[in-house]
């Protein structure tokens, strides 16, 4: 009896480096893996598009396209190569315009995508509709979604297969052109059943020949399970990624599902064990030297209660890890959970789950819902489309007051067409501006990426990838018998001498004032009520204000950045400025003084 051929897209270059190293891979270490993977029998790979599109830019200097292309020469002219888009957000975080949906699809196709995977975080279709529609005008195979997860405990009204078959009954009477229906659980935290009965749903549904798959992650220890469930069910495709980045918060390894079938009647792909061996032995040594965050190789019990997206997790620890809040880290999960419910239930996928995990973080580092996140309280209000419930009244208008926007319901990418910074004639001024080049490709870097798209094409982009050893923000008790150390104490830095270890007869040797030339001074610390300080590790986003300038209360002075948010800090008091004293582009800690009146 033959077997079922199971399509097998490798996640690994996209997913995979986006669930574990927070999608911050050079091109240069990752590219002999591919040939390795195409030399294994690999031909459908997931290659662009999320966070490695923006993250490029960010983190490390280098150019989407251009990395695209040179993956399509390695992995071959046949292979189908496949990008993941956001609906009206395509690869950012806001909502974008139709010039910027369409430039989004026509330059992907360009640039050697095959199938672009098409999602919305709130299953609201009105934002599937022109994005599907501009990604198969172009020529692309549109693979469209429908996106899962499990709600917490007591909450009901979404994320069910009743629920899904609504979500995808309103995708058919829409008329969206596609080529492929993939379910995506980007949290993993769907169960098998329901995994089992959405599938089976589907595949009564739709027209027998449609291709159907199932993504999901195993953060939360659950994903073979589910695969085997959707396999059950008829599926036709499912993801996986190889060791190293496999597992954890990425998708089951190649390796560990070709074990899972066997004795079954599935030919995943028709790969073999022997020639994916190679592969990932390939691959575990094109990446030897980036640091393996712990929690990307474990499975949590607590995300179905939390729904936090594999690709998210990592990317939101390393970055509280950069900025010395790592310890944090469980708190904001534990508090997700409230936003979550009072959020609406939309998709814990991106852009969504960024929103919630920001609510979160704010929820924890100042105070339970005294600060409505940018993009969460946007959300509610409507900014981003219809969620699947109504969120809580009271965090509606809480958003309302903060924000200062009126709930809407007229459609995401009608409000972003109205934005003049969201159109090709705005990037065009700017780029001509600081003379750079007006090519499309060059447009669209500046529309999705902005200012520091504008940065990296001016030549100032910054390589900030994660590399050997790092440890957490959690102090580790040195390894030798004594050590030379810097204190400080109330502003001023001292040099001690200690005897170190967990002994009652510990000696102070030495202390005297730290040389002034020391490569870490001292930060200034807030000493009254006219300094003005940053609430957390962050890096200078923008500074708005000058010595002698005139503010008043609650006027914005300096924005910082921190966990993908931009967190404008106020003046407490109307005044006169008298210093600034960072710049741009500095790193500053929690309690560290900005500006003083």
């Amino acid at each position: 009896m033959s077997k079922k051929f199971i399509d097998i897209m490798d996640t690994t270059f996209r997913d995979g480096f986006q669930s574990v190293f927070g999608a911050r891979v050079l091109m240069d270490d990752f590219l002999p893996a591919v040939s390795a993977a195409k030399d294994a029998g690999i031909t459908h790979f997931e290659f662009g598009g999320g966070a490695r599109f923006q993250s490029l830019y960010f983190y490390l200097n280098e150019d989407a396209f251009v990395m695209m292309d040179r993956f399509r020469e390695a992995a071959g002219e046949n292979a189908n190569l496949q990008t993941l888009s956001r609906g009206v957000n395509t690869v950012t975080l806001d909502t974008g315009s139709k010039e910027i949906v369409d430039l989004h699809a026509k330059l992907f196709k360009k640039h050697s995508t095959t199938t672009i995977r098409n999602f919305d975080a709130l299953n609201d279709v009105e934002n599937l509709k022109y994005s599907g529609e501009r990604i198969a005008a172009h020529g692309l195979n549109h693979e469209v979604v429908v996106t899962m997860m499990d709600l917490p405990p007591g909450c009901v009204g979404a994320h069910d297969a009743a629920f899904y078959e609504k979500t995808l009954r309103e995708i058919l009477d829409s008329g969206i052109p596609y080529s492929s229906v993939c379910f995506k659980d980007a949290s993993g935290t769907s169960s098998p059943e329901k995994v089992y009965q959405t599938i089976k749903m589907a595949r009564k549904l739709l027209p027998q020949d449609t291709h159907i798959r199932l993504h999901t992650h195993e953060t939360a220890g659950v994903s073979v399970a589910c695969y085997l469930a959707a396999l059950e069910a008829g599926v036709d495709g499912i993801d996986l990624a190889a060791h190293p980045v496999s597992g954890g918060t990425s998708q089951p390894d190649i390796l560990t599902m070709l074990h899972a079938v066997k004795g079954k009647g599935y030919d995943l792909g028709g790969l073999d064990v022997e020639r994916i061996l190679k592969y990932e032995e390939v691959l575990n040594d094109c990446l030897k030297d980036y640091f393996m965050p712990p929690e990307a190789t474990q499975v949590s019990p607590l995300i179905p209660f939390s729904p936090m997206p594999g690709g998210a997790l990592t990317a939101n620890t390393q970055m509280m890890r950069d900025n010395n809040i790592l310890d944090k880290f469980p708190e904001v999960i534990k508090a997700m959970r409230e936003v979550v419910e009072k959020g609406g239930y939309g998709t814990s996928v991106t852009p969504v789950s960024q929103f919630y995990f920001q609510q979160a973080f704010n929820n924890v580092m100042f105070g339970a819902w005294k600060k409505i996140a940018d993009g969460y309280g946007k959300m509610v209000l409507g900014y981003f489309g219809k969620t699947p419930v109504k969120p809580n009244e009271e965090i509606i208008e809480l958003a309302r007051k903060q924000l200062n926007l009126e709930p809407t319901t007229r459609p995401a990418i009608d409000i972003a067409d109205e934005d003049e910074k969201k159109s090709v004639k705005y990037a065009k001024e700017i780029l001509e501006k600081e003379g750079i080049e007006t090519s499309e490709e060059n447009i669209f870097i500046a529309l999705a990426c902005k200012e520091k798209g504008i940065a990296y094409l001016k030549g100032d982009g910054k390589v900030m990838v994660r590399k050997g050893a790092q440890e957490s923000n959690k102090t580790k008790a040195p390894q030798k018998d004594s050590g030379a150390y810097t204190v400080v104490v109330n502003g001023q830095k001292y040099n001690v001498q200690v005897a170190v270890g967990h002994n009652s007869n510990i000696e102070l040797k030495d202390i005297q004032p730290a040389d002034e030339n020391s490569s870490k001074p001292a930060i200034n610390t807030a000493t009254s009520s006219s300094d003005i300080a940053a609430g957390l590790s962050a890096s200078v986003f923008k500074i708005l204000v000058k010595p002698g300038e005139n503010v008043k209360k609650n006027q914005v002075v300096v924005v910082l950045e921190a966990m993908k948010m931009e967190i404008e800090v106020v003046s407490p008091n109307d005044g006169t400025i008298s210093e600034v004293l960072v710049s741009q582009g500095d790193t500053v800690e929690t309690g560290q003084v900005l500006v003083r009146l």
